[in-house]
């Protein structure tokens, strides 16, 4: 059995505007260790520039790590009570949902083989103790800024570059998960495939800039109706967009559906229309109401 992999939530609207990076000062740091002396040492050097959390023992480490607010750093120290910061490591680095979380070890074991066994655990950094203050607080920022670039590069290949809803990626990724929760609670869920109508007579007509405009404006128009955490829109391909609705049935998924047609606008914006042949942006909609069952894909085509 597969574990259930813990995907990034989006929750921007389908926009221009590049996404940017947060401040430092946003980002939490998790000290890790049993002596709460070197818990308040460490706390002190970093807490103007962090969020600080702690935790005295591996389990609990461990379980904030997996938690729904997790950190975005870890400083560790290996010897602890019941599990040590090695077996703490290994298990971060091993589990879908904590893996991207950098993790420093601070520790009083300075042997070459203690430092090398720890980098190939995982960890990004191995300080040994005693530290210099300035040091630790230097290697700290230096790992959280390459924290904050990768998660910006993740969160830009999880959109789409165009209409900036989830890309394909990312729904597949969102699906798996919640047909696991739905599997394993009982619960339905809702798929909303959708395709714009004429869009290549629309975009043969008007060109591919108007095309683009469309698609952004059908974007807008599908997403306002989500207004649940766990409510996903994507563009599945070309002119098609796909709604994923946890803990919804068909009745429900209908109801939520329903997205207004995206006129109006610029009065400068080309008509959702052809002379010739209506070419309506208002997208045709198909609704499956999903129980998921052992053995039945999550596929929804």
């Amino acid at each position: 059995m597969h574990p259930e992999v813990k995907t990034p939530i989006m929750q921007t609207m389908p926009s221009r505007e590049p996404i940017m990076p947060d401040t430092l000062a946003q980002r939490t740091v998790l000290i890790v260790d049993d002596q709460p002396d070197s818990i308040q040492v460490l706390a002190r050097l970093i807490k103007d520039d962090y969020r600080v959390r702690v935790a005295t023992g591996g389990e609990k480490a461990l379980e904030i790590a997996a938690g729904e607010d997790p950190p975005d750093l870890i400083l560790l120290d290996v010897e602890m009570p019941g599990i040590d910061g090695y077996e703490v490591c290994r298990r971060l680095k091993f589990h879908p949902r904590t893996v991207g979380i950098p993790v420093l070890f601070i520790t009083a074991r300075n042997d070459p083989e203690d430092e090398e066994r720890g980098l190939t655990l995982g960890a990004v950094d191995y300080i040994s103790k005693p530290f210099r203050p300035a040091v630790v607080r230097a290697r700290v920022r230096n790992h959280m800024r390459l924290k904050v670039k990768s998660d910006l590069l993740e969160q830009y290949s999880m959109r789409d570059s165009l209409t900036n809803v989830a890309n394909r990626r990312l729904f597949d990724a969102r699906l798996a998960e919640a047909w696991a929760r739905a599997l394993r609670e009982g619960h339905d869920l809702t798929l909303i495939l959708m395709d714009i109508d004429h869009f290549k007579q629309y975009n043969d007509h008007y060109g591919h800039g108007a095309g683009d405009d469309c698609l952004c404006r059908v974007a807008r128009a599908l997403h306002t109706p989500l207004q649940r955490p766990g409510d996903l829109l994507a563009r599945y391909g070309g002119e098609e967009f796909i709604a994923l609705l946890p803990e919804t049935d068909a009745p429900g998924g209908a109801e939520g559906g329903g997205a207004p047609a995206p006129g109006g606008g610029d009065p400068a914006d080309p008509p959702c229309h052809l002379r010739s042949r209506p070419c309506h942006p208002q997208p045709g909609l198909r609704n499956p109401g999903i129980r998921p069952a052992p053995g039945r894909n999550a596929d929804p085509g």
